[in-house]
């Protein structure tokens, strides 16, 4: 892959990145990208692993868990805040990536994360398609 095209990839990620609670969809992104948007996709994944899609699903997952553990919205508030507009198609996605419910997840406990500085509670908290097996 050529420079300029990881450079405009970048530009798609970084606007999946910023503006991840506006209404994105593949266009937009592959827009931002200088691309169309069936080689944008196939770019994307080449070159970060994962379709854009699943990129700005798991921004917006990220985000809602931080602002569940905050405690102070309900889920659909967190669902329309991150830019989701089908509250049963964000459960699903929540549960799926972070491995229970939104509603499980805001009622657990998230003390342990208190003390840690964000940088590093974000690091810790990122969801992943990719769990790792129970031992």
């Amino acid at each position: 892959m050529r420079p300029e095209e990881l450079a405009h990839l970048r530009r798609a990620r970084d606007l999946m990145d910023r503006e991840y609670a506006k209404p994105l969809d593949v266009p937009a992104m592959a827009r931002a990208a200088l691309m169309s948007p069936s080689h944008f996709t196939r770019q994307f994944k080449l070159a970060y692993g994962e379709t854009p899609y699943n990129h700005l699903m798991t921004r917006r997952i990220e985000r809602a868990k931080a602002l569940l553990r905050r405690g102070d919205l309900t889920v659909t508030e967190v669902c329309v805040a991150v830019g989701c507009t089908s509250l049963g198609s964000f459960s699903t996605r929540f549960t799926e990536l972070v491995g229970e419910t939104p509603s499980a997840y805001r009622a657990r406990s998230h003390r342990e994360l208190a003390p840690v500085p964000a940088c590093y509670a974000k690091t810790a908290t990122r969801p992943s398609r990719f769990r790792e097996a129970a031992v």
